[in-house]
């Protein structure tokens, strides 16, 4: 199994965010297990702390976990840890690795084949932010928990 560690504090005041964390170290299964690692902290935030979890919100962070554990599993020559935390309305994908490059984003064509990971993440994402960490950087998108028209 590529994960290295899983943490996880559901007994934390509510002004901070419940959490969860796993190192992958890749190999052909971290992309999955990352996507099913978030599909089930959703799922344990819906039963065990009560929040609303749309589809919508579980299948955008699937999608974002994919294109971000992608990129870094292909451009970064270490670990990737995978944090996920649920903070106001919404779920936060955290991502780090240890290579000092920063993504930027790429013009749209159509024509391109492929490389359009950052472009759909930031599509789909509420908020979306890098920083450079001591080693490495850190991306962080931010998906709403439930559509905003009311439907969960």
């Amino acid at each position: 199994m590529p994960s290295v560690s899983v943490s996880e504090d559901a007994s934390v005041p509510q002004e901070q965010a419940i959490q969860t964390t796993v190192a992958l170290e890749g190999g052909g299964t971290s992309i999955a297990h990352a996507r099913q690692h978030a599909t089930d902290f959703l799922a344990r935030v819906r039963a065990e702390h009560g929040l609303p979890v749309s589809q919508r919100a579980t299948d955008l962070t699937r999608l974002v976990v994919s294109e971000l554990i992608t990129n870094a599993l292909k451009y970064a020559p270490g670990p990737v840890l995978l944090d996920l935390r649920i903070a106001d309305d919404a779920v936060e994908v955290v991502v780090w690795d240890c290579d000092p490059v920063l993504p930027v984003p790429r013009a749209a064509d159509i024509g391109r084949v492929g490389q359009h990971g950052l472009e759909i993440v930031m599509a789909v994402a509420q908020g979306f932010a890098v920083q450079r960490e001591p080693v490495g950087k850190r991306i962080t998108a931010r998906i709403a928990l439930f559509d905003h028209s009311g439907a969960p």
